[in-house]
């Protein structure tokens, strides 16, 4: 046993020092083909929830019902960040410090990240760009604000961090200007809530969703350049709601 054991981190070391191992998150799946989403339950048996379960996000947000929803408390404020092109998003990772509360709970924001086109719609309605916002309380549970993007004038936080992705999938860059996520989010805060899921694998659900109704703007070439860097659309397609009630503020 121990003699396999060391046999298999020498291997492991030696492929890692070759560039040889391919990372599950970065590479095992895909928005296309083989390994696109209709094939992610298939991938990896911690990927079955997939396809087997029934709260499963994005969903098109249509018939929703009124409801009194409390005003979404954000208590974020500017951090240090570093944006990452992880081949699937390109993702800001936010130091700790800002958080959201909701439903009593903290919900610290770890990352936000952006989908093109929108994996939600709103009435059917598709959009170029949606920013999910990905928090998470003490014990792990998450909640997710979405924000979605029409074209329109230029974004001026996103101008901030777009010259910064990095072209090359797994490398990280270091902002030297602090990040205001809530720059961000819309003025109007009226919002949506269901029970979702992640949209990327192992689609995890019990995810809080709180998409914001009112969108921001960025311009055609900020759309165009996030493109030519991610070179592939990454939203996973409308899911089941399977009796799910959308409540609306």
């Amino acid at each position: 046993m121990k003699k396999h054991l060391v046999l298999t981190l020498s291997c492991l070391m030696a492929a890692l020092q070759g560039g040889l191992v391919i990372a599950a998150d970065n590479h095992h799946w895909s928005y296309s083909g083989h390994s696109g989403p209709e094939h992610w339950s298939a991938l990896d048996p911690e990927f079955k929830v997939c396809a087997t379960g029934k709260n499963q996000a994005p969903i098109n947000l249509t018939a929703t019902v009124a409801g009194e929803l409390a005003p979404l408390a954000f208590s974020y404020r500017p951090s240090d960040a570093s944006v990452v092109n992880n081949g699937h998003a390109v993702q800001v990772n936010y130091q700790p410090g800002s958080y959201l509360t909701l439903d009593g709970e903290r919900f610290e924001l770890k990352q936000f990240h952006f989908h093109t086109p929108s994996e939600n719609l709103i009435d059917g309605k598709s959009f170029p760009l949606e920013g999910h916002f990905v928090h998470a309380d003490k014990n792990g549970s998450l909640a997710v604000i979405a924000v979605m993007f029409k074209e329109g004038e230029v974004n001026h936080t996103l101008a901030s961090i777009w010259p910064h992705i990095p072209a090359q999938v797994g490398e990280t860059v270091v902002l030297h200007q602090p990040v205001d996520a809530s720059r961000i989010l819309p003025a109007q805060q009226d919002y949506y809530r269901f029970s979702g899921s992640l949209t990327t694998p192992p689609c995890s659900e019990g995810v809080r969703w709180l998409v914001m109704k009112a969108p921001q703007t960025l311009s055609a070439s900020q759309i165009t350049d996030l493109m030519k860097i991610m070179k592939h659309s990454n939203n996973r397609p409308v899911q089941p709601l399977n009796g799910r009630v959308v409540v609306a503020s």
